[in-house]
């Protein structure tokens, strides 16, 4: 996706060629996995899988699917998805669910859910969940097992570790949340940002490091969320911001998960990916990018022509030269993205990267990374999603919203 010699970038919105640069036409000539981001590529809830590397297999496979912070209170709760067979309807559509204790429910119908953790009861409509079954009357669900939920307050320190490479937030908190869908004992959290207390630029930093950060704001933490916006600069023009750790903080191996809402519009594409230049070299993680503005899956319009995010992509460079892919796909996820917040992973091990939405696994790559990485959120236009334009809405109710930033070590 990224900056001198990588692919995230296109011809006609850098100078540099990252590997997000592969949804571009260099990219449509160089590998057929990513043709639908070019106006090709098929429709309904897989367009597909590819590997490009000799040796390297690409799969989606069914998985499951959980939920620190800078400074304040931290609500973590462990749950793991039941089986069709442990949930019971509990509530229709705008209406209230109750129960006893903390548990997980879906909302949604046939096999389009949301699900979220609450206690005791919540209200059942898009507000809260999103809407999972666009055009179909939903109804809340129960799960039959209970979910381990804790609130304990505290707060997250950063450490610089001797090779300056990795830094760590440990949190004083005695409880912290697992990956989504995971088994959390086999994991040791590292960082998190749950955007409680403002934007920290001791972690964060507001700009790609091979350009000059715009003067206009479209960003900024409130709500306990980080959002990120389309906006015209002083000039007129729509402009790329990116939110990353460069310099600051770094991780090899281990989970990552983000909990986001995406925006709307033509033009819009924004990204959760795993990056570092080193040298000439530019391995990247696109863990998550979308082109609301695409041909379908990828997006689609609504009445008053505004393109709607649908489908995304989890896509790997692995950057020892330009355009070396080494696997993607397009999945649709039969899902508005802009209307409510879903779980963005990757579990990365050694020999083996594999890829979660909302605890589903989508995509398996079977290749080797082993330079530390860090992380960055985005919101850039162009590629697959076209040129911004009127229709395009700006400000800050269009926003990208992170609800949280995480990752864990292998224990």
């Amino acid at each position: 996706m990224i900056g001198p010699t990588f692919q995230k970038g296109t011809p006609n919105m850098q100078t540099s060629t990252l590997h997000r640069f592969s949804m571009t036409a260099m990219s449509c000539a160089a590998a057929a996995v990513l043709l639908a981001a070019c106006g090709g590529g098929g429709s309904g809830t897989d367009a597909g899988t590819t590997s490009t590397a000799s040796g390297v297999e690409a799969s989606a496979a069914q998985g499951t699917p959980t939920t620190t912070s800078t400074t304040g209170t931290v609500s973590t709760a462990t749950s793991t998805v039941a089986p069709a067979s442990a949930w019971s309807q509990c509530a229709t559509e705008n209406s209230t669910c109750t129960f006893e204790g903390t548990k997980d429910v879906r909302y949604g119908a046939g096999d389009k859910w949301a699900t979220r953790t609450a206690t005791g009861s919540i209200a059942c409509n898009n507000g809260t969940f999103g809407d999972p079954a666009v055009g179909t009357q939903k109804v809340c669900e129960v799960s039959a097992t209970a979910s381990t939920s804790s609130t304990s307050t505290g707060t997250t320190t950063t450490t610089q570790q001797p090779s300056g490479n990795t830094t760590t937030q440990e949190p004083t908190a005695t409880t912290t949340p697992g990956p989504y869908g995971q088994t959390a004992s086999a994991y040791e959290l590292t960082f998190s940002d749950e955007f409680n207390g403002g934007f920290n630029t001791s972690v964060w930093n507001d700009k790609i490091w091979y350009e000059t950060g715009n003067a206009t704001k479209n960003y900024t933490v409130e709500d306990g969320k980080l959002k990120i916006w389309p906006q015209r600069d002083a000039s007129g023009n729509f402009f790329n911001r990116t939110i990353d750790t460069d310099g600051k903080y770094y991780q090899t191996y281990g989970y990552f998960e983000i909990d986001a809402k995406l925006p709307v519009g033509k033009g819009t594409w924004p990204a959760f990916w795993l990056f570092n230049h080193i040298n000439e070299r530019r391995p990247e993680m696109d863990v998550m990018e979308a082109y609301a503005g695409g041909a379908a899956p990828w997006g689609f319009n609504d009445a008053n022509g505004i393109a709607h995010p649908q489908a995304y992509a989890p896509t790997v460079w692995k950057g020892d030269y330009d355009g070396q892919l080494v696997g993607s796909r397009q999945y649709d996820t039969g899902m508005d993205l802009s209307t409510g917040f879903h779980k963005y992973a990757v579990k990365w091990e050694p020999n083996k990267q594999t890829y979660y939405f909302d605890g589903k696994e989508v995509l398996t790559l079977n290749t080797t990374f082993s330079d530390p990485m860090y992380l960055m959120l985005d919101l850039w236009f162009g590629s697959a999603s076209g040129t911004p334009d009127n229709s395009t809405p700006q400000g800050k109710t269009n926003s990208y919203e992170i609800n949280y930033i995480r990752a864990w070590k292998f224990k």
